[in-house]
């Protein structure tokens, strides 16, 4: 009946059911995170008609999955029984580029590195920049508050958000934010929406702040014996009070499998590295880069520079964007996101290595160590339920030892099902209801993405 229903108030070619095309919409990128199949998918090509169907999942009781690109790495999108998926890779259009203004109106499926494209040809930067821009959309980022490489100087997609338009739990389509540099008319329920993983709304438009292009960066690497060392580094960089544009972590592990996998002719001789950018102009951000330099040194860099040579030095920075897929190719990946304050950062990476030890589990690390966004990926071999086993148990670890150090268990990748126990250990049982009880405000039914992020039922 849903089914008919939905078919009959929507434009033919928008409900797929053929089970082989909606087999690529079940799961996001998250290793053995749990998905059943859905009773359909939509795919809309505007607001309104993601309107018509949550209406008539609100009347069937029927749950909603929004879904963007399918790069997650907590579970979020990944679809529940007899759900609907909402995927949003048909309204993908730049509605507005603003100069004056400084902002962009996007439809959720745009992806990043598209819009960045777009901007950069007007003289602007969208600074958000997951490792998956080239792929992951617009609406995804929101929905999960994505960060990215530049975030330890320019903040996350929270920070460019400037107003919504969304589909609410009750079946309304609604405007929230503003246009205007400053607004405080009423609560922010547009920052609300911003990493609600599709619990309290659907977004069918994001208007976003932009920034004009910014300086040429300057690239410094050191390369590290010890992890801890690379740790140190980065707490001797932050003491010094400099804003570095990037500040990334990789190690061994990772640039070897990127090597590997696109002959990229990397011959980086250690265990870790740390590339770090600064982008502050003229001889200020001379200066900055030699502090930069001078931590690494202080902190036992066995070698450091800053490069001259900038395709060497992109080249990097495309292994660290690339590492995750890389090490797929070795193993089922489960991928950490926890977040720690930066003078925690050596003792979490210390942490982190006795955990491999103790579980007998493979980590390789990248790290937005900059900011403490650290990025542990466990990696277990192909059908080895055992290394399975140990590395959820590490996994589970890591989020305890993140917490003892007065961190959180997710920086940018959101709870989804993965972290789902891990932020009832996080969120004290008052927090958790005042959550419930904004997802019973804005969703009665419970149908947007419902059984994610919280560990018991709204």
């Amino acid at each position: 009946m849903f089914l008919d229903d939905l078919s009959a108030a929507l434009p033919e070619g928008r409900l797929i059911v053929d089970l082989d095309v909606v087999d690529r919409y079940l799961h996001d990128e998250a290793e053995w995170a749990p998905y059943e199949r859905p009773l359909a998918v939509l795919r809309p090509r505007t607001a309104e008609e993601v309107q018509i169907a949550v209406q008539l999942c609100v009347r069937h009781r029927t749950p909603v999955v929004p879904r963007g690109a399918g790069t997650g790495l907590s579970g979020g999108a990944n679809a529940t029984r007899d759900c609907l998926v909402v995927a949003f890779d048909s309204m993908t259009a730049i509605k507005e580029i603003n100069p004056l203004e400084r902002l962009a109106v996007v439809e959720p499926g745009v992806v990043n590195d598209d819009l960045r494209n777009a901007c950069a040809a007007e003289g602007l930067w969208y600074p958000p920049d997951p490792a998956s821009s080239p792929w992951s959309t617009i609406g995804g980022n929101v929905a999960t508050n994505a960060g990215g490489v530049c975030c330890v100087k320019y903040g996350v997609t929270k920070d460019y958000v400037l107003g919504l338009q969304i589909v609410t739990g009750t079946g309304e389509l609604v405007r929230l934010g503003r246009r205007t540099a400053k607004g405080v008319a009423g609560y922010d329920l547009a920052a609300l929406m911003v990493g609600s993983e599709g619990t309290l709304g659907v977004i069918t438009e994001i208007t976003v702040r932009l920034r004009p292009t910014r300086a040429p960066e300057r690239t410094v690497a050191g390369y590290f014996d010890s992890i801890v060392d690379a740790g140190r580094a980065v707490e001797a960089v932050a003491a010094q009070g400099i804003a570095p544009s990037a500040l990334e972590l990789i190690d061994r592990q990772c640039l070897l499998a990127v090597d590997a996998w696109k002959n990229m002719g990397l011959s980086v001789d250690a265990n870790v590295v740390l590339l770090g950018r600064i982008d502050t102009p003229g001889s200020l951000g001379d200066d900055e880069a030699a502090t930069m330099r001078a931590a690494f040194d202080k902190s036992g860099a066995s070698w450091s520079a800053q490069s001259s040579d900038q395709a060497e030095a992109d080249a990097l920075f495309a292994a660290r964007r690339l590492a995750y897929p890389a090490l797929e190719r070795l193993g089922p990946v489960l991928t950490e996101d926890i977040c720690v304050p930066i003078r925690a950062v050596p003792e979490m990476l210390s942490r982190i290595e006795s955990i491999a030890t103790q579980w007998d589990t493979t980590i390789a690390n990248i790290a937005h160590a900059g900011d403490g966004n650290l990025h542990p990926l466990l990696i277990a071999p192909h059908d080895d339920d055992a290394a399975r086993q140990r590395a959820q148990a590490a996994f589970d670890d890591i989020i305890d030892a993140a917490l003892n150090l007065g961190g959180t268990v997710s920086g940018e990748h959101g709870i989804g099902l993965l972290k789902m126990s891990g932020l009832a250990k996080e969120l004290p049982p008052a927090v958790l209801d005042m959550h419930h009880n904004i997802k019973r405000a804005l969703d009665p039914t419970n149908i947007l993405n419902p059984g994610k992020v919280f560990s018991r039922s709204i």
